[in-house]
This record gives structure tokens, C-alpha cells and sequence, in this order.
């Protein structure tokens, strides 16, 4: 019996692979952070801030409007995108069980859970720091709410993913 048939095979990346994960991985930064950004123009929409309306003399609305056309237009071309290669990297899985191993795959999620602790830990100093400043708003506690919901879930589905296919 030679080593290699003592050795687990390791599966290889292919080119389609490697740029499906990063595909995969880019559209959901960029879907979450239009959504994040969404909820932010309708926090700004809904909790106006009175000295907003003295910067430089711009209508705060008119900018809120603007960055909400930027992250639907980003969300209607991004999270499709996310969707359709998460979808076909799954019906891929089932027929590649070891795919679900790829150095490229698992690198990509190990950053994405870095980045969403780093994130959460972001906003959770931001709004600790704000509490004992006594600046603390309604408008802020929404926005500090909706990145650590955002974040969150991402970490939560991507660690639940580790978990549920045990890889490493």
C-alpha cells in the first residue's frame, strides 16, 4: 500500500472555484453593506437630525434619497448574484461533498467571521463610548442595532455552516 492511498485527498481548486467563493463572498459584502446602508437613510428619514439641515446648506433628505437609490440599485444587482452563486456552489457540494473543504472556500468564510467580530466589537465600543459620552440618541442606538443584526447574522450563518459540515 503506497502513502497516497494512506493520505486523505484533498480536494483541488479550480479556477471556477476559486472565483465562484470570491464572487459568492463580494456580492454578500456588498449586498450587506447596502442593506446597512438602506436602514440607515430610513433611520436618517425617520429620526431627522436638526443641525443636519445647517451642513453647507444641502436638503438632508435629498441625500438620504440619493444613498438609498445607490443601495437598491447595489442590492438589486449584488444579492441576486450572492443568491444564484451560493446556489450553485450548494448543488455543487452535493455532488462534491469534499469541495466543501477548498483551502479558497474556507479561507474566505474564516475572514468573513474575522471581519463580522471585528465589526460587532466596532459597534459595540462605538456605543459604549457614546453611552458614557451621555450623547446617546434614538437615531444612533438604531443604526448601532441594525450593523450589529446585520453582522451578526452573517456570523451566525457562517459559523453554523462550519459547524453543520465539520469542516476546519
Amino acid at each position: 500500500m503506497s502513502n497516497f492511498d494512506m493520505e486523505e485527498v484533498k480536494p483541488r481548486t479550480s479556477p471556477k472555484d476559486f472565483f465562484l467563493n470570491l464572487l459568492s463572498i463580494a456580492a454578500l459584502y456588498m449586498s450587506a453593506g447596502s442593506f446597512i446602508a438602506l436602514i440607515f437613510q430610513y433611520i436618517n428619514i425617520f429620526f431627522p437630525d436638526v443641525l443636519d439641515s445647517q451642513n453647507y446648506g444641502s436638503d438632508p433628505l435629498d441625500a438620504a434619497y440619493q444613498a438609498i437609490r445607490f443601495a437598491v440599485s447595489t442590492l438589486i444587482v449584488a444579492f441576486p448574484v450572492y443568491l444564484a452563486t451560493g446556489r450553485f456552489m450548494n448543488k455543487d457540494y452535493l455532488k462534491n461533498p469534499e469541495k466543501r473543504n477548498l483551502r479558497i472556500r474556507k479561507w474566505l468564510i474564516y475572514f468573513t467571521l474575522f471581519v463580522a467580530t471585528v465589526i460587532i466589537m466596532g459597534d459595540l465600543i462605538a456605543l459604549i463610548n457614546t453611552f458614557l459620552g451621555g450623547e446617546i440618541t434614538m437615531r444612533f442606538v438604531l443604526k448601532v442595532l441594525t450593523v450589529l443584526l446585520v453582522t451578526g447574522v452573517i456570523f451566525g450563518y457562517y459559523l453554523w455552516d462550519l459547524r453543520k459540515y465539520k469542516t476546519e
